[in-house]
This record gives structure tokens, sequence and C-alpha cells, in this order.
């Protein structure tokens, strides 16, 4: 009993004061960025993979994709490259790379050489957004990229809006900064990246001041970003994580631009309401972009042990990662596997060279009922 109570008198008056201290001292650093959502996730990412996070240790310091050599010229881009046909008379590729979500991602010289070693090995689609803080560095590469002879004009760049950004002015000034970080004329595709923050009650100072609903700060931001768009800033306007009803609040808005993509984590294992999202996509004309193609951020291992998928891999001497994503561009969607390898992003580019049976699709299709889908977590849409 003694030993109890001298045990808890030590966390509750030694420890838990420094406990508490820590913690006012990290939330203090985070919220001294203009980001702080975002300079979380750049220092969390690099730390559970074991890596010092540049947000504390500076750039430059991480290793991981090589330097791209000083004689690569580009190669062509991937035959039998595939591509969904925008409102406006626009095209994006189907395969991409997203600049997201793993420790490279965020080291600015790792970012500008995978970058680099993308357009050089024929890629064109680059998927980045403001809550990456990665705008600078995926910048220097498309413009290395230009300098060695990727015509601007082949390469396609998303971006998106962060929720702190939301509403009419605020995100009319934002996305001019976006091209000043970016080096560019122009952005081929700016999102919506969330309908609303992760904590309920919370929104952009903007919003807030006016006290504008949630769904009213949508359709203010969307409206901000069609007034860009021609103004020739942006030549499509989409949105990220949006559900059904989120959707249907920016239609029915008159005179703003076509929701040209919605970006949405999509496999065979999503609940159903993001299946339900993909297919009104699909009936509405709005290109659909699937993100964590192989059952989600930290279940990769998982999904490279499913039966189904190691049989089919086997059968057309592939990855399980390739089949995984031929399924998701047979399925009309958009893929942007992240990677910082070469040898993967030529992996990711080569799944134009081949088909899945209509028989074998089906069983991918399937995996929804296998065991393995107890294994696979995806996000729900956002209740806002």
């Amino acid at each position: 009993m003694g030993f109890l109570k001298t045990s808890f008198s030590f966390f509750w008056f030694r420890l838990m004061p420094v406990v508490v201290l820590l913690l006012a001292v990290l939330a203090g650093w985070l919220f001294s960025h203009d980001l702080p959502e975002g300079v979380m996730f750049a220092t969390i990412f690099p730390l559970i993979r074991g890596h010092l996070p540049p947000t504390i240790f500076g750039h430059g310091k991480m290793t991981g994709t090589p330097v791209v050599p000083d004689d690569m010229k580009p190669e062509p881009r991937p035959k039998h490259e595939m591509l969904l046909e925008l409102p406006g008379g626009y095209s994006m590729p189907q395969n991409g790379i997203g600049m997201c979500c793993r420790p490279s991602a965020y080291d600015d010289d790792l970012v500008k050489e995978t970058v680099l070693w993308y357009l050089l090995s024929g890629g064109r689609l680059i998927d980045g957004a403001q809550l990456y803080l990665n705008h600078k560095a995926i910048g220097e590469g498309i413009r290395q990229a230009i300098q060695r002879g990727v015509p601007r004009s082949e390469i396609f760049v998303t971006t998106k809006v962060w929720v702190s950004n939301y509403g009419y002015n605020t995100t009319k000034g934002v996305v001019p900064k976006f091209l000043k970080e970016l080096g560019l004329d122009y952005i081929d595709l700016v999102l919506m990246h969330f309908p609303g923050s992760f904590i309920p009650g919370t929104m952009s100072k903007e919003c807030s001041n006016l006290k504008l609903s949630s769904k009213e700060c949508r359709q203010e931001t969307f409206k901000a970003l069609s007034s860009l768009r021609q103004q020739g800033l942006i030549r499509n306007v989409g949105v990220s994580n949006h559900a059904i009803r989120h959707l249907k609040d920016i239609q029915e808005l008159d005179d703003v631009a076509p929701i040209a993509a919605n970006q949405i984590v999509f496999n065979p294992w999503v609940p159903k309401s993001w299946k339900d999202t993909f297919h009104y996509c699909q009936q509405n004309n709005i290109a659909v972009t699937a993100y964590n193609s192989l059952g989600g951020l930290f279940q990769h291992a998982e999904a490279k042990t499913v039966k189904t998928l190691t049989d089919l891999a086997n059968k057309y001497r592939k990855t399980v990662a390739q089949i995984m994503l031929r399924w998701a561009l047979q399925k009309n969607a958009a893929v942007i596997p992240g990677t910082g390898n070469p040898k993967h992003m030529k992996e990711n580019l080569d799944i134009y060279s081949f088909s899945i049976t209509s028989e074998d699709m089906n069983a991918i299709n399937d995996l929804e009922f296998d065991e393995s889908a107890k294994k696979m977590f995806s996000m729900e849409p956002i209740n806002t």
C-alpha cells in the first residue's frame, strides 16, 4: 500500500507537471506556425518511421530518394497511358504520384528529387496540398524537369486548400500564394481538402466571423475557386473527401465551375458510404482520384498477404501493389501512389502495360466479403 501511495504521489506531483509542461510547449510550438496541422503531420510521419523530422532538425538530413543523375534525359510517357476527361476540355493522367504521408514527402531535398525522377521517368500527374508544406520543393522539381525538356503543358499539378483557409476572401487570397510557391502561372486542379474540420464546431476565421454554417463555408470557398478559374489561375476545380451530401451542397449553386474531381479513399474494403460516393461521382461526370489504394495508410503489408491478390500477382507476374492500382484504373479512377523510390515509380507507371480480366476484377471486388476486410480500416466521411 505504501509503495502504491508513493508511486501515485511521484506520478501526480513530479511527473504530471512535466508532462503538462511538455504538452504546453508542444502546443505552443505547433500553433506558432501558420498551419499547425501540417507541421504536426510533417513531424509525426518521419518520427514513426524512425527519421529525424525536418520540421525540427532542418531539411537535407534525411536519406532515401537518390539524386537524379545530371545527364538523365526525359523518358517517353508510358505506352497505353490512360486519361480522364475533365470539364472544360482538359484531361488528367490516370496515374500519378502522391506527395504526402511518408517521411521523404516532408524533406524538401527529397521532394525535389522525387518530383524530378518522376517527371523524367514519364509520369505527369503530381498530387500535392497546402497541408503537406512542400509546394516550394515540388515547384523546384518541376522547374528542373522543364529545364531538361519536360513540357509544362504535359504536367498536371493538383493541390488542395486546407480548411483553415476556407471562405470566399481567404481562399481567393491563398491560391495566388500557391502559385508563387510552386513557381507556376496556373494550377491544373485545386481541391477543397475536406468538407470541414476534424474538430466539430471549428472552421476558418472568415467563416466563423461571418457565422457561416459548414455548408455555407464550403459553398463560399467553391465560389472563390470558381472565380479564380474564370481568371485563369486555376483550370479545374474539385473537392476531396466529400461524400454525396457534400457534393450536392455544391451542385445546388448557380454560376460556379463544375466539380471536376473528388479525391477519396477507394479500394475493395472501403465502407459502403465511399462506394456509394464513387458511383455517384461516376454518374455525375465527376472524376475520382483514389488514395489508400492498398487498403489504408498503414495497411500496405496486410494487403500483400491476401491470397486472392498474391495469386493474381503470380498470374500476371506483377506485384500486389500493381494489381491493386490496375484494378482502380479499370474501375475508372485515377491513382496517386506515393513513393520516393525511382524503382517503385517505374513499377507504378508500368500498370498501363497489362489489363485484368473481368473474372479477376470481380474476384478483387469480392474482397469486401473476404476475411481480410476485418483488418482494413477506412475513415467514414466527416459528418459536417
